[in-house]
C-alpha cells in the first residue's frame, strides 16, 4: 500500500485547499519557515499541524481581525499573495458542485 503524502504547497491544486491554508496558517504563526511548502509530509504529520494550527486559532477567536498586529500582517501579506497564484492557476472565489 502506498503512503499518501501532501504534494506541498507549491504543488497543490491552486493553493487554497484545505491543507493548503494549513500551511499557510502555520507560517502565519512560525511554526514552519515561510518556504517550508510540506511536500512530501504523510498525512498523520499534516494531521498534527492542523491541530496545532486549530489550536492557536482558537486563542485568537478564529479570526483573522483579532491576531496581534504583527501577526494580522503577516496572514494579510501570505493570504494577498496566495489568493494571486490561486487565481493564476485558475481559482475562483465562487464555489462550485465539487467544492
Amino acid at each position: 500500500m502506498q503512503k499518501m503524502t501532501y504534494p506541498g504547497f507549491s504543488q497543490d491544486k491552486h493553493g487554497i485547499t484545505q491543507l493548503g491554508r494549513v500551511v499557510l496558517d502555520a507560517r502565519v504563526f512560525g511554526f514552519i519557515a515561510e518556504t517550508e511548502d510540506c511536500a512530501g509530509w504523510d498525512l498523520g504529520r499534516m494531521q498534527a499541524l492542523v491541530e496545532r494550527v486549530d489550536r492557536e486559532w482558537d486563542k485568537h477567536g478564529n479570526l483573522p481581525s483579532s491576531l496581534p498586529p504583527e501577526l494580522r500582517a503577516r496572514h494579510a501579506r501570505f493570504y494577498a499573495e496566495a489568493i494571486v497564484r490561486a487565481r493564476e492557476h485558475g481559482w475562483d472565489a465562487e464555489l462550485d458542485d465539487d467544492e
